[in-house]
């Protein structure tokens, strides 16, 4: 595995807790659930945001990345919720604002501000009087960008690549899924932490893992290494016949566990480098052969339905 780091050249921030929760929006441009910690249960209110001009205050909203960074002008979703819980057991949504900073006119009263940048939030609870105030959240967070390679450096079929990512706890037992199927090369941005990282490659037994650390301010890019290639199955009477149709196909891994099952003329897999017994039925009759992949290796398997192939009753 390598990890490169390379600092945010802009807006790139995630929030500093003020009221000790920590946040996550379900997605970079989605305004959909999300979780927030201590806050979990809020609806829209009926109360409106105060039209200018109104006996109000004005809430000015602005991140940064650190506490001496510029305010950030893009990617920002900000969340106003009112502090005190309605009859349901609720908080009230007041307003929602995306961009880079936000103005707000409101009621005087106590709210709690949410802030979310990708998958990295905070939260800050504020008094707002007959007044202006500024409120400015410094941002602990940092991006993380995956991608993964073959041990001689090749790069791996990127639409058969995904990521898991979970929050680490000390405990692997407690490690939370936060992101499931994150694409290769997409930047996730992530409070500062360590992560711990699931790379599937394809849909059966190629799997690596990593724990990865992100730190604010900064892109952590990581390659994970795969060993595995892809595999062609085809079953055929003679050395060049065309695969047969209907064919049942079962991979049986050394353990023998069966892995793989599928039914085509043509089966096309992603296997991790080892040994394999391929098993091919076609009506009555049951072939079998065993195989190598080799790592970064693809290969068409081509089973003869022969006599000497074909598992007896």
């Amino acid at each position: 595995m390598r990890v490169f780091g390379r600092s945010f050249a802009t807006a790139f921030f995630c929030s500093a807790l003020v009221s000790a929760a920590t946040a996550y929006a379900q997605s970079d441009e989605s305004l959909g659930n999300i979780s927030l910690p201590g806050i979990t249960n809020y609806a829209p209110a009926d109360r409106r945001v105060p039209l200018e001009g109104t006996d109000s205050g004005v809430l000015f909203l602005e991140a940064r990345l650190t506490d001496d960074g510029v305010p950030l002008s893009d990617g920002m979703v900000w969340r106003v919720f009112g502090a005190n819980a309605a009859e349901d057991g609720k908080l009230p949504l007041i307003a929602v604002a995306k961009g880079g900073g936000a103005r707000i006119q409101l009621e005087p009263g106590n709210y709690l501000v949410h802030a979310a940048f990708g998958r990295a939030g905070a939260t800050s609870r504020v008094t707002l009087n007959k007044e202006t105030r500024r409120e400015s959240l410094v941002l602990n967070a940092g991006g993380l960008k995956l991608e993964a390679v073959l041990p001689d450096g090749s790069q791996v079929r990127r639409n058969k690549l995904t990521f898991d990512i979970f929050s680490r706890t000390g405990n692997p037992d407690d490690d939370q899924l936060i992101l499931p199927d994150v694409p290769a090369g997409k930047v996730i941005r992530l409070n500062a932490g360590t992560y711990h990282v699931v790379s599937k490659y394809g849909s059966i037994n190629a799997v690596t893992r990593a724990d990865l650390r992100v730190e604010a301010g900064r892109t952590t890019e990581a390659s994970l290494e795969h060993r595995a290639a892809q595999v062609t199955l085809n079953l055929v009477r003679g050395e060049n016949g065309f695969p047969l149709a209907d064919t049942a196909w079962s991979v049986v891994a050394p353990s023998g566990d069966v892995i793989r099952e599928d039914v085509n003329a043509i089966s096309t897999m992603i296997l991790l480098a080892g040994e394999y017994t391929i098993i091919a039925q076609n009506k009555d009759n049951i072939y079998q052969k065993n195989i190598e992949i080799r790592s970064g290796r693809d290969q068409t398997i081509r089973v003869e339905a022969s006599e000497e192939n074909r598992i007896k009753n």
